[in-house]
């Protein structure tokens, strides 16, 4: 299907809208791209959400109206695929799906045959995390090995539904080379990479300032995040410090855990953010991810990134040019990387061009252009 000639009827497709994260992101960026596109959903929490969403046209499902699923979603697991499945979208010309759960299987072919149906793009963030990744999963979210035990035959029916489900799908999209090793491991599907958009208008260098005297974290405090492993590593470096930005349900750990110089800020309005990215002498990343975009708004802010030689920062992290990767989530390896840095090393220029090519611009001129 070409976007060149008639305007084609677009529909856009997200898991759920209860949340704002990196997936809200890049849907926000997707509607920039389609204005006039709805936007259907397993489910919406409008208090939850930025105010500017309320000017969407977003849709729902049946689970809209399901007790409590906007404030507690996961319990009703095994009904997305149906609230999916169950939303018709094969009046439109394109459908373009914003996937890390099952929004991947809304119809887009009609059952009489008597239209074409819609071409369906799926974006993937990831091949649904819990089923196919379950033990990292579990560990990720610290559940229970009873837990783990009854959930086992829930997820081997929704892991069957779930690779019918990209059977269908025509086209797919991948956030990151890992998630496209990922989308033809699990699924056996090709896909092409069009790595998320990140606002370098926004996050930009400050000329006059120099780096400061600390390293930076931003981030949710979770398990994952492994946050834990940078606190440690500063007992070891006393004449370092380490600034934190972040609020979750691991910061209370956190916080018993670390050393005198280890300074917690809590959440901080985004110019704030800005300008301790402008100001740190580098950003550390240790936590795991398909695609971070926090240590590429520290890139677009010239300022070079420490992280794990792994997920995204393959992608994003060029090392000895705009930042170091070290081998291991370990203490050992990330102090290792924290003894070895010099600032000096890194090129602010460098950087910035670095997170250039993550540019929301690059993003929507390179999804046109694939569409």
């Amino acid at each position: 299907m070409s976007l060149v000639g008639k305007q084609p009827t677009v529909a856009l497709v997200h898991d759920w809208l209860n949340q704002l994260g990196g997936a809200e992101n890049v849907l926000e960026a997707l509607a920039a791209v389609f204005p006039q596109a709805p936007v259907y959903t397993s489910m919406y929490a409008p208090a939850q959400m930025p105010e500017a969403y309320r000017k969407t046209d977003i849709r729902t499902s049946f689970m809209q109206r399901l007790p409590g699923v906007t404030t507690h979603h996961q319990p009703y697991l095994a009904l997305y695929p149906l609230a999916f499945a169950t939303t018709d979208l094969s009046g439109y010309d394109l459908v373009l799906s914003n996937k890390s759960g099952f929004c991947h299987g809304v119809r887009t072919q009609a059952k009489s045959g008597a239209t074409k149906g819609a071409v369906h793009v799926c974006y993937c963030l990831t091949p649904t995390r819990y089923l196919w990744l379950f033990d990292q999963y579990r560990k990720r979210e610290q559940l229970n090995g009873a837990l783990s035990a009854l959930l086992q035959p829930v997820l081997a029916l929704l892991r069957r539904w779930d690779w019918a489900a990209a059977q269908r799908v025509d086209h797919f999209i991948a956030i990151s080379t890992t998630v496209q090793q990922r989308i033809h491991d699990i699924y056996g599907r090709t896909s092409v990479v069009i790595h998320p958009p990140v606002d370098t208008c926004f996050f930009t260098p400050q000329p006059e300032t120099l780096p400061g005297d600390y390293f930076l974290i931003v981030s949710r405090l979770i398990p994952y995040k492994r946050i834990d492993l940078a606190v440690e590593a500063l007992r070891h470096l006393p004449d370092q410090r380490l600034l934190i930005v972040g609020e979750g349900r691991d910061l209370a750990a956190l916080q018993a855990q670390a050393p005198p110089n280890v300074t917690f800020l809590g959440r901080q309005p985004r110019p704030r953010v800005r300008e301790l990215l402008q100001g740190c002498k580098a950003f550390l990343f240790p936590g795991l991810e398909d695609f971070g975009i926090a240590p590429v708004e520290a890139l677009a802010c010239g300022r070079p990134v420490i992280a794990v030689g792994g997920g995204c920062a393959l992608d994003t992290v060029t090392p000895g040019v705009t930042g170091l990767l070290f081998a291991e989530q370990s203490v050992t390896c990330l102090l290792d990387a924290l003894r070895q840095f010099t600032r000096e090393w890194f090129d602010p220029a460098a950087c910035r061009a670095q997170a250039e090519r993550f540019s929301t611009e690059n993003f929507h001129g390179k999804l046109r252009e694939y569409l």
